[in-house]
């Protein structure tokens, strides 16, 4: 790790600014039930899948994971200061690690799902192509990679591209469907970050988002002549690879 990544790692909640992290895993907050929406619809329907989170954070996914029945997930994160987090919050089975050290030590077609949820955006473009293929090949065939992770496309994506000054890249389903189909994976899904209704609040939300979008592909339309039926505008985009 180099001095700049590790200055910045190794102090990751307390020299920033923005609130990283929630005080409390409560059920109300909203990106926990967007997280329960992504174990509910996108993880391995088989309860006793292996699963590996790569850059975990302090927890918030596994622990939901956990919480839902799934009973073989772990994960690694490069911030010690998130995985105290994680051990304050009670949620087992999370290290401070290298992520490409971890992969490394992980055996060919072992695992059944990884998930990088808001990592890649923090590796540079030569780092990338070694990081997917060692998913790649710890996956068993028909494992699939989860990602979230900077929305190029979308008019405010850059808003979270130079939010993190960690951050090395943002992507469209363009560029990273060219990585992902270049290291083997077969079939890629697209997702936007749409308000998951659970309240008067969020459905009030889901609707301007909506209005929002409608405009936002007009916009395109105007320009481009395309309708833009699958264009993803959200901030960050969810991409689900199966290889």
């Amino acid at each position: 790790m180099d001095n700049f990544r590790k200055r910045l790692y190794y102090a990751y909640i307390t020299k920033s600014q923005n609130n990283l992290v929630p005080m409390t895993l409560d059920r109300s907050n909203p990106r926990i039930i967007y997280l329960k929406q992504i174990v509910r619809r996108h993880f391995p329907s088989t309860l006793d899948a292996s699963i590996l989170d790569l850059g975990c954070g302090h927890g918030a996914l596994i622990y939901i994971a956990m919480q839902m029945g799934y009973r073989h997930i772990s994960g690694v994160d490069g911030s010690p200061e998130q995985v105290a987090l994680a051990k304050q919050f009670g949620i087992d089975g999370i290290q401070h690690a290298d992520v490409m050290e971890t992969l490394g030590k992980k055996g060919n077609l072992s695992l059944d799902c990884v998930i990088c949820y808001d990592l890649f955006e923090h590796f540079a473009k030569n780092e990338l192509i070694p990081l997917v293929d060692s998913i790649y090949r710890v996956l068993k065939p028909s494992g699939r990679l989860i990602l979230h992770t900077p929305n190029a496309e979308s008019p405010f994506g850059m808003r979270i591209r130079y939010g993190d000054l960690t951050h090395e890249l943002a992507f469209t389903r363009t560029s990273l469907g060219q990585l992902l189909l270049s290291s083997g994976f077969s079939k890629i899904n697209y997702y936007e970050d749409v308000p998951v209704v659970h309240g008067l609040n969020s459905a009030g939300r889901f609707l301007l988002w909506k209005c929002f979008r409608t405009f936002l592909r007009l916009y395109v339309a105007a320009e481009t002549g395309d309708v833009c039926r699958d264009a993803i505008f959200s901030q960050n985009l969810l991409a689900v690879a199966v290889k």
